[in-house]
C-alpha cells in the first residue's frame, strides 16, 4: 500500500474515533483478524467526522436523539424536529476535544448551529462543523520524513422544515463537504482535496398521551443522512457516511417543572461492507463493494459476507436518559453499544444541562467500557441561546 493510502486511512480511522483493539491483517481476508482469531469487519467511510455527535446534550445522552425533544443541535440528528420547538429561534455553539487519552493535544471538533420559524409551518435551519486533524507527519516507504500537513475538514448544512400536520412534521437538508487531508503527489499517486454533496431526510412525530396514569409525551423519528456525491481525494474514491438513524422517546411530565424523558436510537451504515476474498482477490462471500451510491445503500441491507446474522451486527444502539428538576438543571446518563465485530465502541455517558431563562449550558462525559480506549475522557461543552416565542397558528 503506498503511503498516501496508509495516510489517508490513518486520518480516516482517527477521524472516525473508531476503537483500537489488538488486530493483525488477515491474508484474503475482507476485514481484520484479531489475536483471538475471530474476524472483525468494520464498515469504513470518507468524512466519518460527519458522524460524530457534535452536541453535549445528546452526547451526555449515549448519542441519541432523533426523537428527543428540539433544541438548537437537532441538525445533526434529526432537523425535523425543530418544527416543534417551543420558541421562535434557537442558536447552539458545541465544542469537544477529541482522542485526549491518546496524548493528542490539537484534534477537536467545533459545530455552530441555529434555527429560525417563518411561521408556525414552516422553519429553515443550517450548521457548521469543522474537524481539526492537527499536524500530521508524511513519511516515505523507508520512514525518511518529507513534510508536514495540517488537514481539517468541514461540512456546512442547510435545511428546511416543514409540518404537515399538528403531530408529523419533514425536513430536507442539504450539506457541502470539504475534506482537505493533504495535497500533491507522491509515489506517482495525485492526492488532492475532496469535495462532496449530500443531503438528509427526515421525519419526526410526538403527541401527548397518557403512560402509567402519567402525563406524557411519546416521539419517534427517521433521518437518513449523508446521501450524497462520493468523496474523490485525486485519484482515490469513497463513499460518504450514509447513515439511517430510527428512533423512539417517552417524556414522563412529573409535574409543572420536573420531567424524565428515555430515548432509544438504532443506526445503520447504508454502505457496502467488505467481502470476504481468498488470496487471489476473488471474492468468497459478499458482494463487490464497487457500486453505485444507489447501490451501496439498497444494497447495504444484504451484503455482508456473514448474511443475516452480520447484517444485525452492524446495528448500533444509542440509549439515554434526561432529568429534568425545576426547568433549571438537567441530569443525564446513556449507553452506547456497537458490536465487537463492527468496531467495538462501547461506552458509559454522563452529562449535565444548566437553563437560566434563554440560555443554556451543557456538559458531557463518556466512560469507555473498556480500559486503555481511546474513547477514554472524551468531553463536550454546549451552549445554547433561544429567542422569542413560537409564531402562532396561521
Amino acid at each position: 500500500m503506498n503511503i498516501i493510502k496508509k495516510r489517508l486511512l490513518l486520518t480516516i480511522s482517527i477521524a472516525g474515533f473508531w476503537t483500537f483493539p489488538s488486530y493483525a491483517q488477515g491474508i484474503g481476508d475482507g476485514g481484520l483478524i484479531q489475536t483471538d482469531g475471530k474476524r472483525v469487519n468494520s464498515i469504513t467511510t470518507a468524512v466519518p467526522f460527519l458522524l460524530i455527535g457534535p452536541d453535549s446534550r445528546a452526547g451526555a445522552m449515549g448519542d441519541a436523539g432523533v426523537a428527543s425533544s428540539p433544541d438548537a443541535s437537532s441538525m445533526h440528528w434529526n432537523p425535523a424536529k425543530y418544527a416543534f420547538a417551543k420558541e421562535k429561534g434557537g442558536i447552539g455553539i458545541d465544542y469537544s476535544p477529541w482522542l485526549k487519552s491518546l496524548g493528542i493535544q490539537d484534534i477537536n471538533l467545533a459545530y455552530l448551529s441555529g434555527y429560525y420559524k417563518l411561521d408556525n409551518r414552516q422553519t429553515i435551519a443550517s450548521s457548521f462543523r469543522y474537524f481539526s486533524l492537527g499536524e500530521l507527519i508524511f513519511t516515505d516507504n523507508t520512514g525518511q520524513e518529507f513534510g508536514q500537513y495540517n488537514p481539517s475538514e468541514y461540512a456546512i448544512d442547510a435545511a428546511y422544515i416543514r409540518n404537515l400536520s399538528d403531530l408529523f412534521s419533514i425536513a430536507l437538508a442539504a450539506r457541502f463537504i470539504h475534506s482537505n487531508l493533504g495535497s500533491g503527489n507522491v509515489n506517482g499517486n495525485d492526492f488532492n482535496p475532496g469535495n462532496a454533496f449530500a443531503c438528509d431526510v427526515a421525519v419526526y412525530y410526538n403527541k401527548n398521551v397518557s403512560l402509567f396514569n402519567t402525563d406524557a409525551n411519546v416521539a419517534w423519528g427517521v433521518n437518513i443522512s449523508n446521501i450524497g456525491t462520493k468523496m474523490q481525494y485525486g485519484t482515490l474514491k469513497n463513499f460518504l457516511p450514509t447513515n439511517l438513524r430510527i428512533g423512539g422517546a417517552s417524556t414522563f411530565k412529573i409535574n409543572e417543572t420536573n420531567s424524565l424523558s428515555v430515548t432509544i436510537d438504532f443506526n445503520k451504515l447504508l454502505v457496502p461492507t467488505n467481502p470476504i476474498v481468498d488470496e487471489e482477490g476473488t471474492i468468497v462471500a459478499g458482494e463487490d463493494p464497487n457500486k453505485t451510491v444507489p447501490g451501496g445503500i439498497f444494497g447495504s441491507f444484504s451484503d455482508a459476507p456473514g448474511g443475516f446474522k452480520e447484517e444485525m451486527q452492524e446495528i448500533n444502539i444509542a440509549s439515554g436518559l434526561e432529568y429534568w428538576f425545576n426547568n433549571i438543571v438537567a441530569l443525564r446518563g446513556g449507553y452506547f453499544y456497537e458490536n465487537p465485530n463492527k468496531g467495538n465502541r462501547q461506552y458509559f455517558t454522563l452529562g449535565a444541562g444548566l437553563k437560566y431563562e434563554d440560555i443554556g449550558f451543557d456538559f458531557a462525559y463518556l466512560i469507555p467500557g473498556k480500559q486503555n480506549n481511546p474513547l477514554e475522557r472524551t468531553i463536550r461543552f454546549s451552549l445554547i441561546y433561544n429567542f422569542g416565542k413560537k409564531p402562532a397558528a396561521l
